[in-house]
């Protein structure tokens, strides 16, 4: 079927689009989408497809809240916007008018004022066209034209690379967000859009805006409390990054869906009945996974589609928060819980402010089940979030105060941060919704994202009592100041004036507001200062990697020194006393590089193997890598002796298939005290951090880094590690430790080496 836009010229669309406005005429954009309190079985939401925005339409959606007055500005918005846009295309296209509409009607859904919606219009106003700020503050007011400076790019700066221009271009948006937060809704709404209409585009860039939008819009679309564009964003960013995946999972979900209708009925008319009993008034609904989360839970679990069994979930909605309560005892009276899975965010509500309490039972046919149990307020909060503060008119509540709050933390944490690159670090740090809930001696409870430790606990208190913490007591036991909280902890925190940030604190600080305050402290000190430091963390850490400073050669030290681009050992000091240089990092190519000397001074002892029964000396091939444990071959050739492969090996299945007479199945024999090198690959989100995760997460398993590479490709972030190990067991230790680094994507094992 034809698009309606191709059907006619756009000479005709502009034309329409500007006389539906001027004559006031009103035609939906759509149908509007059933809700989730329209349906009382879990609603199968379908992928929504982009229409062409029009005016009439905007002015139709506006009408139903705004006052005339207001119209006309919007109109006025509009002709401007019209104006500015004329002669330009979209990739599909459509007149490059439309998008701005369909942003602005977004907008208007949300029941935004005035302003936004002008902002919305007007979004590219200052980005694509010759028009300036303070032209449009001049005719529209500099609230308007605030908001609009906040969503524009910075196209028209010269940056080193795309990288940092991503990361000015977000610090700004953060920056005016911080001012009005009418800038990051503005941007989530032209977000939206972008992804409704992002299949003209090439494949490649499909997946980078993807991507993108997971990173940072999806986190800070949950951080606001818009759970239905937090929904949305995710299924969109997997329909464009895996297309076919997410086109097979949908309609997986639909069949599952009318075969687990009975069940389903059962348990909805069952909870019905419960209320009655109990005599509580509330509504029972329906509640579906989103494609992504179906897709997330079974790539991290590792599930197939049928071992997922919680696709479906139960709300009830009930008048008071003491009802929530009664409801959950009758709903444990009826089915069985899980233990573990009961979550109270009425007592501890989320960062967001979001409120409720959740269980997981067993249904009919030992199905596991999910109910969210709320109030009406609750609900409202839950699904609208920031939008709560304009759908009642501007009124305060606990999730504005919350945001209020948050956004000033980000003025914060850009005070502190050096430069654009580490504020998005630190940024991006504190976006992602995985929390911990915490409490203080007089019971305030503390929000850290998880993984958090008493450091972080302690900056969140006041920055001076992170940057002097001496102690802390968890639960009334006392422990170290980098052991990890958990839910529900009470912590204390002892400070005194003699204890300072330590840059290996910078390993496991998991907020932004610690990671930006240590490297404050860091780079305040003066170069004698983090010389002594950067020597003492050194000293203190290379027993631990059984290296001993004082016997290294200088070359060694020298080869060091040159590849962290400074001319002494003093300056190198100096690097990991400022938290510029990870001593991990440092002492982990200090000991690959002495190691590496040891061996090219001593005749290296081959391995040894058993071949018919017969304990036979052998080399290691270089096209496997194969490690005591793999299931091996060996081949021999005249001259050169025996090479053990990978069985799996694709060079030894050519081989045997060309000369198997030279090929033969052999055991490892006992080679204690023989180290094994593999290649692994791994993809990151970002590579900075990465770095130091890694090198961390392959010393905690014993081993060690002896080689690593760094592909110039940004935008697909790996790393090629060359790991030293004992056994296969090691290795799979090694990389399972790596799968667990948040920053990491995928892990696997290399089968050719590129060192």
């Amino acid at each position: 079927m034809v698009p309606r836009y191709l059907q006619t010229g756009t000479t005709d669309i502009l034309a329409s689009i500007r006389q539906s406005v001027l004559k006031g005429e009103s035609k939906p954009v759509q149908p509007p989408a059933p809700k989730d309190d329209q349906t009382e079985l879990p609603l199968i939401t379908a992928p929504k497809k982009a229409v062409i925005a029009t005016a009439a339409s905007l002015i139709d959606i506006c009408s139903k809240y705004m006052s005339s007055a207001d119209i006309e500005r919007i109109k006025e918005a509009y002709r401007y916007a019209d104006d500015a846009h004329l002669g330009q295309f979209r990739k599909s296209g459509e007149p490059y008018i439309t998008h701005p509409i369909a942003v602005a009607s977004i907008l208007a859904e949300w029941h935004l004022d005035c302003a936004a919606i002008q902002a919305g219009l007007m979004h590219d106003v200052l980005e694509d066209t010759g028009h300036s700020k303070n032209e449009m503050a001049k005719k529209f007011g500099i609230v308007t034209a605030e908001i609009v400076d906040g969503v524009s790019k910075l196209d028209k700066l010269k940056f080193s690379s795309n990288e940092i221009a991503q990361a000015e271009s977000f610090k700004k948006m953060l920056l005016a967000m911080s001012k009005d937060v009418r800038v990051i809704l503005v941007k989530l709404a032209d977000r939206l859009h972008n992804l409704r209409t992002l299949g003209v585009m090439r494949p490649e860039k499909r997946r980078r805006i993807a991507k993108e939008t997971l990173d940072i819009y999806v986190p800070m679309a949950h951080h606001l409390g818009i759970n239905h564009a937090f929904r949305e964003l995710q299924d969109l960013c997997l329909q464009n990054y895996y297309p076919l995946r997410y086109e097979v999972l949908y309609k997986e979900l639909v069949a599952a869906r009318i075969n687990r209708r009975p069940a389903l009925e059962e348990i909805l008319n069952d909870t019905k009945r419960m209320l009655e009993r109990a005599n509580i008034k509330g509504r029972v609904l329906g509640r579906e996974k989103t494609c992504y989360g179906i897709y997330n839970q079974m790539r991290i679990k590792k599930l197939s589609f049928s071992e997922v069994f919680d696709l479906y979930g139960f709300r009830v909605i009930v008048t008071t928060r003491e009802d929530c309560y009664r409801t959950l005892g009758a709903l444990h009276m009826m089915y069985k819980p899980v233990q573990s899975r009961f979550k109270d965010f009425i007592a501890i509500p989320k960062s967001n402010g979001y409120q409720g309490l959740h269980t997981t039972v067993i249904g009919p046919q030992g199905t596991p089940v999910e109910f969210q149990i709320r109030t009406e307020k609750m609900n409202d909060i839950a699904e609208q979030g920031i939008l709560t503060h304009w759908l009642n008119r501007g009124s305060e509540s606990d999730i504005q105060t919350l945001t209020h709050a948050w956004l000033q933390s980000l003025l914060d944490l850009q005070q502190k941060s050096s430069d654009t690159s580490e504020f998005y670090e630190n940024i991006k740090a504190d976006l992602f919704p995985d929390r911990i809930y915490v409490f203080t001696p007089k019971g305030k409870i503390i929000s850290l994202p998880q993984d958090s430790t008493a450091i972080d606990f302690a900056y969140q208190i006041h920055s001076d009592v992170g940057n002097h913490i001496r102690e802390c007591r968890i639960n009334g036991q006392v422990c170290d100041i980098n052991t990890k909280l958990s839910n529900g902890d009470m912590v204390e925190i002892a400070t005194s004036s003699l204890s300072h940030p330590d840059p290996r604190w910078l390993g496991f600080v998991k907020s932004g507001k610690a990671r930006a305050e240590v490297r404050q402290y860091l780079r305040s000190l003066d170069f004698d200062s983090a010389v002594k430091i950067g020597r003492k963390v050194l000293e203190e850490e290379a027993p631990k990697v059984h290296l001993a400073l004082d016997e290294l050669p200088d070359d060694i030290w020298y080869a060091v020194i040159k590849e962290q681009g400074v001319d002494s050992r003093a300056s190198l000091f100096e690097l990991v006393g400022a938290g510029k240089a990870s001593h991990v990092v440092v002492l982990h190519r200090l000991l690959s590089l002495f190691e590496e000397k040891e061996e090219l001074g001593q005749e290296k002892g081959d391995i040894e193997v058993l071949v018919n029964g017969k304990r036979q000396e052998a080399q290691i091939a270089r096209c496997c890598h194969p490690v005591w444990g793999d299931e091996i071959c060996v081949f021999e050739r005249a001259g050169h002796g025996i090479t053990v492969h990978r069985a799996s090996c694709v060079h030894a299945q050519q081989g045997r298939n060309n000369n198997a007479e030279r090929w033969e199945d052999a055991r490892w024999a006992d080679n204690s005290g023989h180290h094994f090198t593999v290649p692994i690959d791994i993809k990151v989100n970002d590579i900075r951090p990465a770095i130091l995760q890694a090198t961390q997460a392959v010393a905690q398993e014993g081993s060690s880094i002896v080689g690593m590479n760094i592909p110039d490709d940004l935008n697909d972030p790996q790393l090629q590690l060359l790991v030293q190990v004992d056994n296969r067991i090691q290795l799979m230790r090694v990389m399972r430790s790596l799968k667990q680094v948040t920053n990491v994507k995928d892990v696997k094992r290399r089968f050719e080496s590129s060192f």
